[in-house]
C-alpha cells in the first residue's frame, strides 16, 4: 500500500488508494497518504494551500468526499496511532493548508499534547529534517506544539543543513527559525551565524520589523556572531535610514545592541532627538518605546561615557520594568525563590532584606541587603532611611546618577564603599565586598539552553547593578538544585553571604 500511494499520479488515486482498501491501510498509510496529496497540489496551477478561499485545485480536493473519508478515517483512529504517526500527520496536515481549527488537527493536535511525556526526539525531529524548503519550515515553526516543545535532536539536524541553504529561504521562514531559537534559548552558533550572515546578505532588503526578529536571539543568547565587525556596521547603517519608520523595532534593535554591549552612536542621536521622540509620543506604543529609551539613556550613563550627544528629555524618563519580570512570575512555582526567600527569613530575620525590590533604571532584585564591613547583615531600621527608600524627587524627573547617588549616599557614609565604575573591576570573590548586595537567584529559565551564560538582559541587568555599586552575589540552580532542605539551604546562604 505505501508503494502504491507513493507511485499514484493523481490525487484521486490516492484518495481511492486510501478509501477504497480500509482494510489494507495501517496508522503509517495515512500521513504518507496526506504528503502524497500535498506534493501533487503543489504541482498543479491555482491559488495556493491554505488560502482559505476554496478555489482552484487544493480547495477543491478539501471539500471531496474522499477526502473528508479520509480525515475522518485520521480522526477516527488516532488514538491508537504510534506517536511517529500521529506526528507525520499533524505535520502533513499543516502542510497541506488545513486551518488550526478543522476537527482533523485540533483531534491531531489534542492527541500529540496528551503524549509529549511519552514522545521521544524521533518523532518529531525525522518528521521534515529532509524537507530544507519554506513550506515545509513554515508548516514546522509555525505549529504551536512544535514552537513550545524544544526538539534538541531536530535542532542539531538544522544546524547542519540550514547553512547550506539557508539562501534558498525567505526572510519569513528565517524569521520563524530565529523566534524559536530565541524561544528556546538555544546557544546554537552554526544557527545564530547563519541568521547573521543571512542578515548580512539581505538586511538593506528588510524592513526594521524583520531585522528585530532576526537580530533578537544574538541578544537573547548573548552571543555576538562571528561576523560581527561586518554585521553590526551595516544594522547601524540601515537604522540610520529607517528609524523613523518604525520606531519601536528601531528602539528594539538598539537594546539588542546595547545588551551585547555595542553602542551605535549616529542612532542615539536620531532617537534622542526632539523629531524621533515627538513622534513616539503620539504612538499607540509610546509607554513601551518610553521604557525603552529609559533603559536606553541609563545604559549610555553607565557604560558609553564618551557619547556627547543628545539625551532623553527627563520629562519622558519611566522605569523599564515596576515589577517582576513576565516570565519569572510565570515561573515562579519553578524557581528556587521560595526556598532562598524561607532560608533567608530564618537565618536573618524579615527585617534585614527587602524582596523583589525594583532599582533604578527598572530592575527587579531577588532580595536586598545590607552588609557592613565585619559581614553583618543590618536590620532596615539601623540603615538611613534615605537609603532603603526612593528620595522626594522621582528617578523620572532626575537623570540616572543623581537619582541613584541620592538614594545611597548615607548609606555610602554609614558604611563607605565606594562604588564599582569601568576602572575598577571586581575582585575575584563579589561576596567579600560590603555595602548594598543583591541576591541573585538565577533559575534555569535565566541561562542560555545547556549553558552556564546568562541571557542578555539577564547580563545587562547585572552589568548595569554592579556599576551602580551594588554587590551580586549570584545563586546559581545548578548550586540551588543540590540543596536539601531548609537547613542546607541556610548553610549554603551562610556561606554565600
Amino acid at each position: 500500500m505505501k508503494r502504491l500511494i507513493e507511485r499514484s499520479r493523481s490525487v484521486g488515486e490516492v484518495l481511492r488508494w486510501v478509501t477504497q482498501n480500509p482494510g489494507k491501510v495501517s496508522a503509517s498509510h495515512y500521513p504518507i497518504a496526506l504528503h502524497k496529496l500535498g506534493q501533487l497540489l503543489q504541482q498543479q496551477p491555482g491559488p495556493p494551500m491554505g488560502a482559505g478561499d476554496g478555489r482552484g485545485p487544493a480547495g477543491q480536493v478539501l471539500e471531496q468526499p474522499e477526502f473528508h473519508a479520509l480525515c475522518q478515517a485520521i480522526v477516527s483512529g488516532c488514538a491508537k496511532f504510534d506517536n511517529f504517526s500521529i506526528v507525520n500527520c499533524l505535520y502533513a496536515a499543516a502542510a497541506l493548508g488545513l486551518p488550526g481549527e478543522s476537527p482533523l488537527v485540533r483531534v491531531l493536535e489534542d492527541e500529540s499534547r496528551s503524549r509529549l511525556g511519552r514522545f521521544n526526539q524521533k518523532d518529531v525531529s525525522m518528521v521534515f529534517s529532509s524537507e530544507a524548503n519554506n513550506k515545509a519550515l513554515e508548516a514546522i515553526f509555525s505549529s504551536q506544539l512544535f514552537y513550545e516543545n524544544r526538539q534538541e535532536r531536530f535542532i542539531r539536524s538544522m544546524a547542519e543543513w540550514l547553512p547550506r541553504k539557508a539562501e534558498n529561504l525567505t526572510p519569513y521562514t528565517m524569521a520563524l527559525i530565529a523566534k524559536y531559537v530565541a524561544r528556546h534559548r538555544l546557544r546554537e552558533p552554526r544557527l545564530l551565524d547563519t541568521i547573521a550572515n543571512f542578515l548580512l546578505k539581505r538586511g538593506e532588503q528588510l524592513d526594521s520589523k524583520v531585522i528585530q526578529k532576526l537580530v533578537f536571539p544574538f541578544s537573547r543568547m548573548n552571543y555576538r556572531p562571528s561576523n560581527h565587525g561586518e554585521l553590526f556596521p551595516k544594522l547601524e547603517a540601515i537604522l540610520e535610514q529607517k528609524a523613523s519608520s518604525s520606531p519601536l523595532a528601531t528602539v528594539n534593535i538598539l537594546m539588542s545592541m546595547f545588551q551585547l554591549s555595542h553602542f551605535p552612536q549616529t542612532v542615539l542621536h536620531q532617537v534622542f532627538s526632539p523629531g524621533f521622540i515627538t513622534n513616539v509620543m503620539s504612538s499607540p506604543y509610546a509607554l513601551i518605546v518610553r521604557r525603552y529609551l529609559s533603559l536606553l539613556d541609563a545604559a549610555v550613563e553607565l557604560e558609553f561615557r564618551e557619547y556627547s550627544g543628545p539625551r532623553l528629555d527627563p520629562r519622558y524618563r519611566v522605569l523599564m520594568f515596576e515589577h517582576a519580570l513576565t516570565a519569572d512570575e510565570a515561573n515562579r512555582k519553578y524557581s528556587y525563590k521560595g526556598l532562598v526567600a524561607e532560608a533567608l527569613r530564618q537565618l536573618v530575620g524579615e527585617e534585614c532584606y527587602r524582596q523583589d525590590e525594583v532599582l533604578p533604571p527598572g530592575y527587579c532584585t531577588d532580595f536586598l541587603l545590607w552588609i557592613n564591613r565585619s559581614g553583618t547583615v543590618l536590620p532596615l531600621s539601623r540603615v538611613p532611611a534615605a537609603s532603603r527608600a526612593p528620595p522626594a524627587t522621582s528617578p523620572v524627573t532626575m537623570s540616572l546618577r543623581s537619582s541613584v547617588l541620592a538614594l545611597t549616599s548615607d548609606l555610602q557614609d554609614f558604611a563607605p564603599f565606594a562604588p564599582e565604575t569601568p576602572s575598577s573591576p571586581p575582585g575575584p570573590r563579589e561576596s567579600g565586598r560590603a555595602g548594598r548586595v543583591v541576591l541573585s537567584v538565577n533559575d534555569k529559565w535565566h541561562y542560555c539552553q545547556n549553558s552556564d551564560i546568562l541571557v542578555g538582559s539577564r547580563a545587562m541587568r547585572d552589568r548595569h547593578l554592579r556599576l551602580l555599586g551594588y554587590c551580586l552575589v549570584q545563586l546559581p540552580y545548578t548550586e540551588l538544585e543540590k540543596v536539601s532542605g531548609i537547613e542546607e539551604a541556610k548553610h549554603y546562604l551562610r556561606q554565600k553571604l
